[in-house]
């Protein structure tokens, strides 16, 4: 794998965690090596950048994600995903919030997918050793599907989706004890066109005080994709995660 092409998107990614640990944001930077099956079958470098800062009632949440591969020399997966969301507390368990996420995959029926909306969260549990928050929003979801071409036809033109969508979000995370700890995020964006099922489940052990080691799966689900393409990618990845901030 040629790596030189891939060291400006490793700087962007995890380069804002050393302005933001001076800065009162606190998360994670990590880098994952990994294979993946569905629409590309190939082994792949994974970048991930996730940021929070709790300002009183107000929280703050960025997300950012990108996935690189290639198969004797020649790229076979390109994928980057941002999530941006702002939270405000209502009561202790309560909380309104806003969202909106963009994803670009080379390798997906998609040329891009957005999505933005607000509604509620609700810890159904937190506490030191267990926490579970689940959130729901309805919203608009915007897909570029794109243009197919089969022997010099065009078989699926190219048309621009949008639709009125709702999101919901579960996010499971149990400390074992103070060196293991499991996590489980799905995500679901409901449209008539076109839904979107994502879940991903990971074993997180501490290394050091900043550094642990992480195994997760990830599996990704379209219900309608573009004729020719797969509905369901997986990937496999260990990664190597750099924490920050209190």
């Amino acid at each position: 794998m040629k790596l030189i092409k891939y060291v400006l998107p490793l700087l962007v990614l995890i380069s804002p965690c050393v302005a933001a640990a001076e800065d009162g944001w606190s998360g994670e930077g990590s880098f994952s090596a990994g294979s993946t099956s569905g629409n590309t079958d190939t082994t792949d470098l994974g970048l991930g950048l996730d940021l929070n800062r709790k300002m009183g009632p107000w929280n703050v949440g960025l997300d950012a994600v990108a996935d690189f591969g290639e198969i004797d020399g020649v790229e076979s997966k390109n994928r980057w995903f941002f999530a941006g969301n702002i939270d405000r507390d209502i009561s202790e368990r309560l909380f309104a919030f806003g969202q909106t996420s963009y994803e670009k995959d080379e390798f997906s029926g998609f040329d891009t997918r957005i999505f933005v909306g607000a509604g509620l969260g609700y810890h159904i549990y937190k506490n030191e050793g267990l926490n579970w928050t689940v959130k729901a929003a309805p919203g608009i979801k915007i897909d570029e599907v794109k243009e197919v071409v089969t022997a010099g036809v065009v078989t699926t033109p190219g048309e621009t989706v949008e639709s009125f969508s709702v999101l919901g979000n579960s996010d499971f995370s149990y400390v074992f004890n103070e060196n293991v700890s499991l996590t489980n995020v799905t995500a679901v964006i409901y449209a008539e066109e076109s839904t979107q099922l994502n879940n991903s489940i990971g074993i997180t052990a501490t290394l050091t005080n900043t550094l642990s080691a992480r195994a997760s799966f990830d599996v990704r689900h379209d219900t309608n994709p573009p004729v020719g393409f797969e509905d369901t990618d997986t990937a496999t990845r260990l990664s190597l995660v750099y924490r920050f901030g209190s």
